[in-house]
C-alpha cells in the first residue's frame, strides 16, 4: 500500500458514519457480495471463523426485525439488513475443518497445529454440565496472582464471539462504505425476538444488526475527541 493509498483509505474511514434513514433503492448483489467477501476475510481467534452472516431481505422479515430492534426504522428503511451471528458450537462446528484447510494451504506448521490442538480445547471446553466453564471461572483468577492468563471463551464466550463478529462487521462496513453505500451497526435489539425471527439455533447468538442501503440524504456529519486525548505512548498517562 502507498502512502496515497493510506491517506484514502482513512478519508473513506473518517466519512463513515451510521446512517438511519435509507432510501429503498435496491442494492446490487455484486456489491453485497463484495461487502460479505470482505467480511468473511476478517480476521478471527484461532482462525475458527464463528460469525455467520444472515442477510436480510424480504419486506415481512424485515418488519419483524424491526419489531425486534425496538422499532428503530432504519431496520426497514434500508433493503437489506444483515446481522452477524456467533456460533457457541465453533470449535465442534469448525475446528477440524480449519486446521484441515490450514494445512492444506501451508498455513500452519505442525508444530504450530500441535498447540493449537492443545491450547483451543483448554479455551474452549466447558466440561459436563458446565463444571469446566465453573472451574475455569474460579481458577483464571487465581493464576494471574502468578502468571498472565489470558481472558477464555469457556468463561465469556458471548464476549469472545462479540469480539470476532465486531472485525467482520468493521470490514463489512468498510467495503459498504468504498461502494458508495451506507451502513447503520446496532445492538439495540432483543436477542430472544432476533433469534426466533431468523429461526436460529440456541447455540447461535445474534451480535451485531447491519441495516445497509444507500442514504437517504446528506446527513450530519460526525466528530470525534482529540488524539492527544485518547492515544498513548508505551503507558497510560
Amino acid at each position: 500500500m502507498s502512502e496515497a493509498d493510506l491517506h484514502a483509505f482513512v478519508a473513506m474511514a473518517r466519512r463513515r458514519r451510521a446512517v438511519r434513514h435509507f432510501k429503498p433503492d435496491p442494492v446490487d448483489p455484486a456489491v453485497l457480495a463484495e461487502a460479505l467477501e470482505a467480511a468473511r476475510w476478517a480476521p478471527s481467534g484461532y482462525n475458527l471463523q464463528p460469525t455467520h452472516f444472515v442477510v436480510v431481505k424480504k419486506r415481512a422479515r424485515r418488519e419483524a426485525l424491526r419489531r425486534a430492534c425496538l422499532n428503530q426504522a432504519q431496520v426497514t428503511e434500508a433493503p437489506i439488513c444483515v446481522v452477524f451471528v456467533g456460533d457457541r458450537q465453533v470449535v465442534a462446528n469448525h475446528f477440524e475443518q480449519v486446521l484441515a484447510a490450514d494445512r492444506e494451504a501451508s498455513a500452519i506448521s505442525p508444530e504450530y497445529e500441535r498447540l493449537l490442538r492443545r491450547v483451543v480445547p483448554m479455551a474452549f471446553n466447558t466440561g459436563p454440565l458446565g463444571l469446566g466453564r465453573l472451574l475455569k471461572a474460579v481458577a483464571a483468577p487465581l493464576l494471574r496472582l502468578f502468571v498472565p492468563v489470558p481472558s477464555l471463551p469457556a468463561v465469556e464466550c458471548k464476549a469472545w464471539l462479540a469480539r470476532q463478529a465486531a472485525l467482520c462487521a468493521m470490514n463489512f462496513m468498510l467495503a459498504a462504505s468504498a461502494a458508495g453505500l451506507a451502513t447503520c451497526p446496532m445492538e439495540g435489539f432483543d436477542e430472544r425476538r432476533v433469534r426466533r425471527v431468523l429461526q436460529l439455533p440456541r447455540s447461535m447468538v445474534p451480535l451485531i444488526v447491519v441495516p445497509l442501503g444507500f442514504a437517504a440524504g446528506d446527513g450530519a456529519g460526525k466528530t470525534r475527541l482529540p488524539p492527544s486525548q485518547l492515544i498513548h505512548h508505551d503507558r497510560w498517562r
